[in-house]
């Protein structure tokens, strides 16, 4: 396989691009769906930012570099990205606060109703919010099997809340025909856009999208901690109010005011000083992933995931594959089942080939393609085999869970 592998990176029109990262040599790098890699322009970006315009100009540079404006300027990147219109996203904050003010946003839009819905299993976050908002009283959380989900919806549902691309198996849910169904019982959709933000072509108006949030740390590679987005539909703009009301998001904040007046459009959702280092960093691997583009990202992380898994399958290595097996109906990821997907995953690790586990038994692997080669994805393939031939996860160090797993 490994020479066909290297037939196809030959072949790659995206190949080009991998030189654009910063991937350490030794390295197999399948873990793009949690961190992307360091795009090589966003350390001197980064320093122009912390010596030109912190260093030198200091506070004239929310001025004179526009710093005002960065969560604007770099949403409306992202918006072309995931089907919005410029003026309908900002980068701002996380993707748990974010989160929270678009949940309450959606239920005092939806007087009467309290429930919010969601899958059980859904990523933490997502449910905990909820949760959080229900321990005051404010909401009612329903979680329904991802099966059931239709059967859930009835008329005391104010918002819908899903992950687009499942954390663990990456199965995809049909934006549509879901909000669609949503809209019919009178309820609001929030779509989480994190494991599909950059990687798979998403289209929020075509879809009739109310609200979205996406993370700008994986598939944007804008780095540990980067901001995230939010998305809200430019029909719901004045009917959106949300509850953190600092001083970014007032309609004229350096006015001073002793009193609240939102922001006209998404520009509610800010709330306090927003972080410009974060947001330079972040700017730059948006840029990149514009430039390569969704598309041609999107049939590249298709076919290195089918050449992945046909790489495990030559190997004879019989693995529970609990993503779709349709590559059109999974995000940009493999996910296996197996007891000892922990200390597999560490074992892989300790050889460089760096994918990741989620608990309880879940061996994930991601495929960012703007810096994957198939040559990777071959390689990987034999070092896997050869960790559960010769039993390696055995050893004790391998099966000593960290603070982070």
């Amino acid at each position: 396989m490994l020479e066909r592998a290297k037939s196809l990176d030959a072949a790659d029109p995206l190949a080009k691009f991998r030189e654009r990262f910063d991937v350490p040599g030794g390295v197999i790098y399948l873990d793009g769906n949690s961190l992307g890699c360091l795009p090589r322009a966003t350390p001197a970006r980064l320093e122009q930012v912390v010596r030109e315009e912190w260093g030198r100009d200091l506070i004239r540079s929310w001025n004179s570099a526009d710093w005002i404006n960065l969560p604007q300027r770099v949403g409306a990147k992202i918006a072309p990205l995931i089907g919005a219109q410029p003026h309908e996203v900002i980068a701002c904050d996380s993707v748990s606060v974010n989160l929270y003010k678009l949940i309450s946003a959606a239920l005092r839009m939806r007087p009467g109703r309290k429930v919010v819905l969601s899958e059980a299993g859904n990523f933490p976050t997502d449910v905990y919010m909820i949760e959080g908002l229900e321990q005051q009283g404010l909401a009612e959380r329903r979680l329904s099997d991802r099966g059931d989900l239709l059967e859930a919806l009835d008329e005391d549902v104010a918002l819908l809340l899903l992950t687009h691309a499942h954390y663990k198996t990456g199965e995809v849910f049909d934006m549509e025909a879901i909000t669609r169904a949503a809209h019919d019982k009178g309820a609001l959709v929030l779509w989480d856009l994190s494991h599909s933000g950059g990687a798979l072509p998403v289209d929020l108006n075509a879809r009739n999208a109310d609200f979205a949030v996406g993370c700008g740390y994986k598939y944007f590679n804008g780095g540990p901690g980067a901001p995230a987005y939010a998305f809200v539909a430019e029909r719901h703009h004045s009917d959106a109010q949300q509850p953190l009301s600092g001083w970014m998001g007032h309609a004229t904040p350096f006015a001073f005011s002793d009193d609240y007046t939102p922001a006209p459009g998404v520009d509610r959702l800010l709330c306090g000083t927003p972080g410009i280092l974060g947001l330079a960093a972040m700017e730059v691997g948006v840029d990149l992933i514009a430039e390569i583009g969704i598309e041609p990202l999107h049939s590249k992380s298709q076919k290195l995931s089918e050449f992945f898994r046909q790489c495990l399958l030559e190997s004879g290595l019989d693995l529970e594959l609990v993503s779709p097996i349709d590559p059109a109906q999974r995000g940009s990821q493999l996910s296996f089942r197996h007891e000892d997907a922990y200390a597999i995953c560490q074992a892989l690790i300790a050889r460089g080939v760096i994918g990741d586990f989620r608990d309880p038994d879940i061996l994930r692997f991601g495929f960012a393609p703007a810096y994957l080669r198939f040559e990777d994805m071959a390689e990987a393939a034999r070092h896997l085999a050869e960790v559960l031939e010769t039993e390696e996860w055995q050893r004790k160090e391998f099966r000593e869970r960290a603070a982070v797993t």
